[in-house]
C-alpha cells in the first residue's frame, strides 16, 4: 500500500464561452450542455467552487474539535462529493474520505481508481491506495494510527457499510467509534447561496418540463408512457437524473403506486412526482391532473391539498420546529373530516422532507420533529390526500427558509383547469 499527495486545485482550469464569460469546466462538464436548451424560466446557475468545499471541510473539522471528536469517516456517496468534488458510486471496493480534525484530507481508494479520484478531488489533500490483494481497512487504521488522535473519537458518517465498520473495528479493537450524523447534518442541512441556486435550476427544470408536456397525455398511456414524456423533456432542458413516478385512476391514492397497471380513461386522475439533479442537487415536484373534465369531489379534494401546503408555508417559520409544519396541516386536514393523524383517508406521510445532494435529506417536516427552523433549510412541501379505492391528490413544491419567512422555489397550481401552471 502506498500513498501520494495530491491537490487538484489546479487541473479544472476555466473554458471562455463564445460570450467571454468564463465558465468552470465541471458545468461545461454536465452532459450534453451544449444542446441544452435556451430557455427565459429557467435560472442557470454556477457549480460549487473549490474554495466553498474546502470552507465546507473547515467547518466540519471546527465541530469535530467543539465535541472532541479526533476524525471522520465518510464513505462514497453524496457527504463525500459534498466535501471533496468525488463524485463516486459505491461498490464493494471501499473507497472513503478520511477527515481529521486537523490538517487535509485523505481519501483511501483502490489503486486502479486513483487516476480517476484524482482528477476529481478540488481540495487539498492525499490518496492512499491499496491493491486487490491488500486489506483496506489496515491501511484506514493505520491512518488513524498516525493521526495520533489520543482518546478522541472517531466519527462515521450514518450512511458507511457494516462492512467498512467492522473491518475498521478488527483492525483496531480499542477505537471508539461515534455517529458523524450530528456534524456532517450540521454542515449540510443549511444550504449556501450556491446550493440555493443549483435547486432553483433543477426545480426550474422540473416544472419548465410540467409545463412542456400539457396537453401530450393520451388517451391509453399508462404510467411509464407519461413518465417518459417528463424525463425527455427534463433531459431536453439540461437536468440529469430524470427520477420519480406516476401513478393512475386508483393507484393515485396509493403514495408510490400500485404494481397494478393502469392506463390513461376519461375522468382519469394522474399523479406525477418527477425529479431530476443539476450537478447533483435535486428538484421533487408532484403535479396532479385529472384527463377530461374534472368531479367536483375532485377539485375540492384538489383544492384542500392546496389549502394544506399554504398551512404548511404559514407555519414554516424560522424559529418553528419543524414538527410544528405537520402538525398544522394536520389539524387543518382534521377539520376536514379526515385521518385523525396518519390515517386514510387522509394524509399518511410526512408534510416534506430535507431536499440537496439527496432526494430525502434530514430533517423531516413529521410530527414530533423538534430541530428548529433557520435560515438556509430546504424541504418539500407535499401534504396530499388519499381516498382508498378512488383517487389521490399531491401537489409537492420544495422550498428553502429565509430570514422573513420560507421562499418556494416553484409556485404551486391553484386549479384542475391548469395543473401545470
Amino acid at each position: 500500500m502506498s500513498h501520494r499527495n495530491s491537490s487538484a486545485l489546479n487541473r479544472r482550469g476555466f473554458i471562455m464561452a463564445a460570450t467571454g464569460t468564463a465558465l468552470s469546466a465541471p458545468l461545461l462538464a454536465r452532459p450534453g450542455f451544449a444542446q441544452i436548451k435556451t430557455n427565459p424560466q429557467i435560472k442557470r446557475a454556477a457549480p460549487i467552487t473549490p474554495e466553498e468545499r474546502q470552507a465546507r471541510l473547515a467547518k466540519i473539522q471546527e465541530l469535530m474539535r467543539q465535541q472532541g471528536i479526533g476524525a471522520t469517516i465518510v464513505e462514497a456517496g453524496s457527504s463525500l462529493f459534498y466535501f471533496t468534488g468525488i463524485n463516486w458510486w459505491r461498490s464493494e471496493r471501499l473507497t472513503a474520505a478520511l477527515i481529521p480534525a486537523e490538517g487535509q484530507v485523505c481519501i483511501v481508494t483502490p489503486e486502479f481508481e486513483e487516476p480517476s479520484i484524482e482528477e476529481m478531488l478540488v481540495v487539498p489533500g492525499e490518496v492512499r491506495i491499496w491493491n486487490e490483494h491488500e486489506n483496506p481497512h489496515a491501511l484506514v487504521a493505520r491512518w488513524i494510527k498516525e493521526q495520533a488522535l489520543g482518546n478522541r473519537p472517531v466519527a462515521i458518517e450514518d450512511t458507511v457499510r457494516f462492512f467498512a465498520v467492522n473491518g475498521l473495528k478488527k483492525e483496531s479493537p480499542g477505537i471508539e467509534l461515534v455517529s458523524a450524523e450530528p456534524i456532517v447534518t450540521a454542515c449540510r442541512m443549511i444550504k449556501s447561496d450556491t446550493e440555493l441556486a443549483l435547486l432553483q435550476e433543477a426545480a426550474d427544470i422540473v416544472d419548465t418540463a410540467y409545463r412542456s408536456i400539457d396537453g401530450k397525455i393520451e388517451l391509453g398511456m399508462d404510467g411509464k408512457d407519461v413518465f417518459a414524456l417528463m424525463s425527455a423533456a427534463i433531459t431536453e432542458l439540461g437536468g440529469t437524473s430524470p427520477s420519480g413516478g406516476v401513478q393512475i385512476n386508483e393507484g393515485s391514492a396509493l403514495p408510490h403506486g400500485s404494481k397494478i397497471r393502469e392506463t390513461v380513461r376519461p375522468g382519469s386522475v394522474i399523479l406525477m412526482d418527477c425529479g431530476c439533479t443539476v450537478d447533483g442537487y435535486f428538484a421533487d415536484i408532484s403535479r396532479t391532473a385529472v384527463y377530461g373534465d374534472p368531479t367536483k369531489r375532485q377539485r375540492e379534494v384538489y383544492r384542500q391539498v392546496r389549502l394544506g401546503q399554504e398551512a404548511a408555508m404559514e407555519a414554516a417559520r424560522p424559529g418553528a420546529t419543524a414538527g410544528a409544519v405537520d402538525d398544522a396541516v394536520r389539524a387543518l386536514y382534521e377539520s376536514m373530516g379526515y385521518g385523525p393523524g396518519y390515517g386514510v383517508p387522509g394524509l399518511p406521510h410526512r408534510t416534506g422532507h430535507g431536499i440537496g445532494l439527496d432526494i430525502h435529506e434530514p430533517v423531516n417536516l413529521v410530527h414530533g420533529e423538534q430541530t428548529v427552523l433557520s435560515p438556509g433549510m430546504c424541504f418539500s412541501n407535499e401534504p396530499g390526500l388519499y381516498i382508498p379505492g378512488s383517487f389521490g391528490v399531491r401537489i409537492e413544491d420544495c422550498f428553502y427558509t429565509s430570514e422573513s419567512g420560507p421562499v418556494y422555489f416553484t409556485q404551486p397550481p391553484n386549479s384542475l383547469d391548469a395543473p401545470f401552471g
